[in-house]
């Protein structure tokens, strides 16, 4: 249940909670995938940690919510508010361009994210341009923390389900291209990011994290499985 919030920088943000059902390690995928995503130079809505103060639950009158945000003290994941927006919608909307559907896809195989359908595309559009939300049910191997570099090499089947696959130009040429800026270190700044009492589940924040960043340098090892499936995918 995300909460359209404003911020005491004057800023408005959709919040994510950290006491939702989908716990800490939703907000953590929110972070590090789309973190990733503007890394490549992709649309999606800049990020922010939301410090909520436990104080706001007093003047909720559901109770549900009340609790929500009792649970949620402290840090959370905001993403910009794009007021206005509209959920992309295929028949509705100009063809998305075939280059930046490549893109796409290519960074949904590589975070493993299963909710770019079209059933379900978390796409907007805002001002004519595509934003990408709602990363937080990628990178599901850290629900299974110790097969994580086993599911590394992982081909990422379900890519061929991708919203934006029949629109997809040559994927391998977005390989050579993004392959370069997933780098040890461009991961390793973007799990910095990620507070510290959302990471001990497993064993201590620095391991965790360091978890993180082996899991990305073995998926990014030549031959990429994600690319091959994708590519494999868009052409059947």
């Amino acid at each position: 249940m995300p909460a359209i919030v404003e911020a005491d920088d004057s800023g408005t943000y959709v919040v994510k909670f950290r006491g939702a059902a989908q716990g800490p390690r939703a907000l953590v995928a929110e972070i590090i995938a789309g973190e990733i995503g503007r890394l490549l130079g992709l649309p999606v809505p800049a990020l922010v940690l939301a410090d909520v103060d436990p104080v706001l639950a007093r003047s909720e009158p559901d109770q549900e919510i009340q609790e929500l945000l009792k649970k949620s003290a402290g840090l959370n994941v905001g993403l910009d508010y794009l007021p206005g927006s509209l959920n992309w919608e295929p028949a509705l909307t100009p063809p998305v361009d075939r280059d930046l559907a490549a893109k796409i896809v290519w960074f949904d195989a590589l975070i493993s994210n299963v909710d770019r359908t079209p059933r379900n595309p978390n796409m907007l559009r805002w001002h004519k341009q595509l934003y990408l939300i709602d990363h937080g049910a990628s990178l599901y191997f850290h629900h299974d923390w110790g097969t994580r570099m086993e599911r590394s090499k992982s081909p990422f089947q379900p890519i061929v389900r991708h919203a934006l696959l029949p629109r997809a130009s040559d994927i391998d040429a977005v390989d050579a291209v993004f392959a370069p800026l997933v780098s040890e270190d461009a991961i390793t700044r973007i799990v910095e990011d990620v507070p510290d009492d959302w990471l001990d589940a497993e064993d201590t924040p620095e391991l965790t994290r360091r978890g993180y960043i082996e899991y990305f340098g073995a998926r990014m090892e030549t031959p990429r499985a994600f690319v091959v499936e994708a590519e494999r995918a868009r052409k059947l």
